[in-house]
């Protein structure tokens, strides 16, 4: 594995790169990094070069200036640089929960940039016909987060979404595990005053990607919850059918063999 810094405008990017073959970019959601990532990113290695990355704002990503509220766009070019300092072609593109958002906007924005995305269970809110209800309870868990800290909004969030806010590092735990959840309890704090409120409700630019090469995704334990609602609505808006991959909304960690093989096939179906 090889690692590295990019410097993009306002930020500096913390990015790791594995295996050979074509480009496969991975974009994780709000809170989590490349190291979230890593068990997946060691079995596809095999087949295909693995960029993970850091998205900005995070630990190992910092931000040039003072935090401020973050714009899709914004990371979507981020991914974007990462793919031309690589020297790819049109990649594969793997994006899960807000990094889904990216993901589509990347697609939407700049489609010879990507070969086929798989969104993994994209929180597209706003196409939810209880939109008003997740608008208020994402500014609500802001609301939390600036109050009382980053636990008590992640618990506020988690008894309606299902996504639950990382364990604490436990001694017994491999020291990769107890340093990525360190990490993840500070970024989540960013994620959730900077991210939450403008990324829940950006709506994907359904003409730029109905005839795109994208497949919605979710997870098998996630059916009928929230987070396979608003994969379903995405499905919708582009005129597709959703598929189910492995394990629930973090299925790529829990179960990264298993998981690597159903995306694989999805990627190259």
């Amino acid at each position: 594995m090889d690692s590295g810094m990019l410097d993009v405008p306002g930020a500096r990017l913390y990015y790791e790169v594995r295996g050979s073959g074509p480009v496969l970019l991975v974009i994780l959601g709000g809170g989590a990094d490349a190291a979230m990532a890593a068990p997946m990113a060691e079995v596809m290695a095999g087949r295909y070069t693995v960029i993970t990355y850091d998205r900005r704002g995070a630990v190992r990503s910092p931000l040039a200036g003072p935090p401020a509220e973050q714009r899709i766009e914004e990371h979507a070019d981020d991914a974007l640089r990462l793919l031309e300092a690589a020297g790819a072609g049109p990649a594969h593109v793997f994006a899960t929960h807000s990094g889904a958002l990216i993901g589509l906007d990347l697609l939407a924005r700049h489609p010879s940039s990507v070969r086929r995305l798989v969104a993994h269970e994209p929180p597209a809110f706003d196409l939810l016909p209880d939109a008003d209800h997740w608008r208020r309870l994402t500014r609500e868990a802001v609301e939390v987060c600036e109050r009382e800290g980053v636990g008590p909004a992640m618990r506020k969030l988690g008894e309606e979404t299902g996504v639950t806010a990382p364990p604490e590092p436990d001694p017994g735990l491999p020291q990769w595990v107890r340093d990525m959840l360190g990490r993840m309890t500070v970024n989540m704090e960013m994620s959730c005053r900077y991210e939450l409120r403008p990324f829940s409700a950006y709506v994907p630019d359904a003409a730029a990607l109905r005839a795109a090469p994208v497949v919605p995704a979710y997870g098998a334990e996630t059916r009928s919850r929230l987070m396979h609602r608003a994969t379903l609505a995405v499905a919708g808006l582009l005129g597709r059918e959703a598929v189910e991959l492995p394990g629930d909304y973090v299925g790529y960690l829990r179960s990264p063999a298993q998981f690597a093989e159903a995306l694989h096939a999805r990627l190259t179906a």
